[in-house]
């Protein structure tokens, strides 16, 4: 039993639509599989659990989603995929950083991340994917996404996250949210958002404290006629094999191949996601090269 989930909701009679999702296992399972320091831990953990809530607003079954950040600081960017099933993956540029706390004694996620852009791509198998991008406002991804849904996408929203750490680096908590103003939400209905998010003092804090995604929906919109939709399960998931990597590996060409058959050493290729190795040795790429054209 997978015990990350998301959450889907509406609430105030459909004019706010709430995701909210509880992401520890997901995010230790990207820890482990890239042995991340805390701080690329908490800042990749965080576009994790956003990309896993952003992908259950997808509609198709192989809809698509990848964001991007491409930025100046030491973690050398980060980018995770989604599907619309609550599977993500990702990975860092640069797993090993290690920066001093920030101002308030937190990981300093902001100062790793650092000045950039966030590339928001969405393959729902139309002809072109669709693209959107915004500079990052500060850093700490989840401000950087409320910005990207205001100016790319025009939804007023508002989006927490956050990942805890527990003292041996293993992940303690980790999960978020994302609320959405609907183009007909009455003024009445945003203030008492406003007000009630102005409340909440952190997602971590709320989830340490126990609180499930339902219960931090219900903290933030229990009054508004809160309806709990579904949930779907949320997990890592890379779907790399062998045999993909094949197919990556014919697609390089005849010339090329031949080169690392006469070379006569085994070839090591890695997946990016899930850091996976797997190993050709020259029996297997002369099969390869009778495979290619």
């Amino acid at each position: 039993m997978c015990k990350d989930y998301i959450v889907r909701a509406t609430a105030a009679d459909g004019q706010i639509r709430a995701f909210a999702a509880t992401t520890r296992d997901t995010v230790e399972t990207a820890r482990k599989a890239h042995n991340t320091s805390p701080v690329a831990t908490a800042a990749l953990g965080r576009l994790l659990t956003a990309g896993a809530m952003m992908g259950v607003m997808m509609k198709g079954e192989k809809d698509l989603l990848t964001l991007r950040i491409h930025a100046g600081g030491p973690l050398n960017g980060i980018t995770v995929t989604a599907d619309s099933q609550g599977r993500v993956k990702g990975y860092v540029g640069n797993p090993n950083v290690i920066l001093p706390a920030n101002s308030k004694g937190k990981l300093d996620v902001a100062k790793a991340v650092g000045v950039g852009f966030l590339d928001v791509i969405k393959d729902m198998g139309l002809k072109e994917p669709y693209l959107g991008q915004c500079a990052l406002q500060t850093s700490e991804i989840a401000e950087d996404l409320t910005y990207y849904f205001a100016t790319s996408e025009q939804v007023p929203s508002s989006v927490g996250l956050g990942v805890l750490m527990n003292r041996d680096n293993t992940v303690r908590q980790a999960g978020g949210f994302i609320l959405q103003l609907m183009p007909f939400c009455e003024e009445e209905i945003i203030s008492k958002l406003e007000k009630r998010l102005s409340e909440v003092t952190s997602v971590t804090g709320m989830l340490d404290e126990g609180c499930t995604p339902e219960m931090i929906l219900e903290r933030l919109l229990g009054d508004m006629d809160l309806t709990i939709n579904d949930t779907v399960p949320a997990q890592f998931y890379c779907n790399c094999s062998k045999e993909r990597v094949s197919r990556a590996l014919i697609s390089v060409g005849r010339k090329d191949l031949n080169e690392m058959i006469q070379d006569g050493k085994p070839v090591e290729l890695n997946c990016h996601f899930c850091n996976t190795n797997y190993v050709f040795t020259g029996e297997e790429l002369k099969e390869l090269l009778k495979k290619s054209r």
